[in-house]
């Protein structure tokens, strides 16, 4: 798959050396290389590894994307009240995937804990884009679990806040869910 990032921090950093080990081509744009309009064209998909309150400017600037896959691992430290997803403004198929762990889990080969595989929810409206999605996930190791369209990227995005908040409070925000079996 041709993979295009927008962004060069951690996120993209991680993702993107994983799906190149996979053996996807990329091509990353980020602030101070520019670029956004000619990894936009190359990519199939797209990860949008920014921050928040750039997607707008960064979206504007590649294009309108008809057609591809944009990925939003994006959570907003703002905690607006506006998903983050709903806030992106394109033609291309938007899928919220990857936005739960902390980077550190993305670099983990394959991310599993105590013997299972991470499961990665993914929110989007075309199956298609929730394909080509899940594909990125198997190949890090990792589950995908389709857990509905687009406009539910609002819970993902309000369960990493919640999660986080108590990560960095010290907690196991793991053991806050029972297991199915």
């Amino acid at each position: 798959m041709r993979i295009g990032i927008f962004g060069t921090g951690a996120m993209a950093d991680a993702l993107g050396t994983q799906w190149s080990r996979a053996g996807h081509e990329l091509r990353v744009a980020g602030r101070r290389t520019g670029g956004w309009r000619e990894v936009a064209e190359f990519a199939e998909v797209v990860l949008l590894a920014i921050p928040a309150a750039a997607i707008g400017e960064v979206l504007a600037q590649s294009g309108p994307l008809p057609g591809k896959v944009l990925v939003d691992c994006t959570n907003d430290p703002a905690l607006t009240g506006t998903p983050v997803a709903s806030r992106i403004e394109t033609e291309a198929h938007v899928v919220k995937a990857f936005n739960l762990a902390h980077v550190d889990v993305w670099r983990m080969t394959p991310p599993v804990f105590a013997g299972r595989r991470l499961s990665v929810p993914l929110c989007g409206n075309d199956p298609a884009a929730l394909e080509a999605v899940s594909t990125l996930v198997r190949d890090i190791g990792a589950k995908p679990v389709i857990a509905g369209g687009l406009n539910r990227a609002a819970l993902l995005e309000a369960t990493a806040a919640f999660v986080i908040g108590l990560w960095f409070a010290g907690e196991d925000a793991q053991a806050i869910l029972t297991p199915a079996n």
